[in-house]
């Protein structure tokens, strides 16, 4: 009890000897266990998740499940220059609008690919001004890997191995998972191996 305690209150996870297994979020056959919101494209090629700009509204596809405290690992390449992102912790208000924390795609020469941003909400809560190897380590264009941990009111990234974010906020304690087709006309991006490890 001690050191559950003890990391609730440095905002991480109590360290466990041995952790649940991982879950697959994505079968690589079909959509099931998601749920579409807005007008995006979603489907499955060559066990990839590929998500496509459809009638230009801003658009996600979304675990039917919530989570709280996980690991989650998954990699994804961005085929056209749209900016998307991934939604963690995140929910739908009355009038079908995500909001919840967003781990930044970013392919535009800003490059915050891997920071934090609090859609629908408040915008910009960690971006990467300050991370120039966080900012370089973005592959434009190829397969990517990015790692997004929260324990608690903890929250960490990492792009390609290299760390992003490392922050705490108190908005959201659970919420689902969503992948993001940004409005406009220029973004598909493919998604494959996601691997959510609960925290304990």
């Amino acid at each position: 009890m001690r050191l559950l305690a003890l990391a609730l209150l440095l905002g991480g996870c109590a360290t466990a000897p041995t952790r649940p297994a991982a879950i697959e979020l994505f079968n690589g056959r079909d959509l099931t266990g998601w749920r579409a919101i807005g007008d995006a494209r979603w489907q499955v090629e060559n066990g990839e998740l590929v998500g496509s700009i459809g009638g230009g509204s801003q658009s996600f596809l979304a675990t039917e499940r919530e989570y709280s405290d996980f690991v989650l690992e998954l990699e994804l390449k961005n085929e056209l220059p749209g900016n998307s992102g991934v939604q963690v912790r995140s929910h739908q208000n009355e009038k079908g609008r995500v909001y919840g924390y967003q781990i930044e795609i970013d392919p535009s020469e800003r490059a915050w690919s891997g920071g934090l941003y609090d859609e629908g909400r408040r915008g910009w809560l960690f971006d990467l001004k300050e991370r120039p190897e966080a900012r370089a380590s973005f592959r434009n264009g190829d397969w990517n890997h990015y790692r997004i941990e929260l324990c608690g009111n903890r929250i960490r990234t990492w792009v390609n191995s290299v760390p992003a974010v490392d922050t705490t906020d108190e908005a959201d304690a659970s919420g689902f998972i969503a992948l993001q087709v940004h409005s406009g006309n220029n973004t598909r991006v493919r998604f494959r191996n996601l691997r959510l490890t609960p925290l304990p």
